[in-house]
């Protein structure tokens, strides 16, 4: 992967982390926090989509697929904390 391809990588997960603070109130973990919130839930927002035939293209296809998967992850930890 180059250099490019990271940062990126990085500024999407960024993005989709803070979006998905936003949507799930209360939950901001900082800059590294969105990036790691992100970036998981661009996985799971990747498994999620394709299990629906749902494919997504470009940067905000990207950001769209991790902003639902970081969702998806806020809401799992919110039930963590809970218990």
């Amino acid at each position: 992967m180059s250099l490019s391809g990271l940062l990126i990588w990085l500024l999407i997960g960024a993005i989709a982390g803070w979006l998905a603070g936003i949507i799930v109130k209360g939950y901001g973990f900082g800059l590294i926090g969105n990036i790691v919130v992100g970036i998981v839930g661009a996985f799971v927002g990747g498994w999620l989509f394709g299990q629906f035939g749902i494919v997504s293209n470009g940067v905000l296809g990207a950001i769209l697929g991790a902003t639902t998967g970081a969702v998806i992850v806020l809401f799992l930890i919110r039930l963590v904390r809970s218990v």
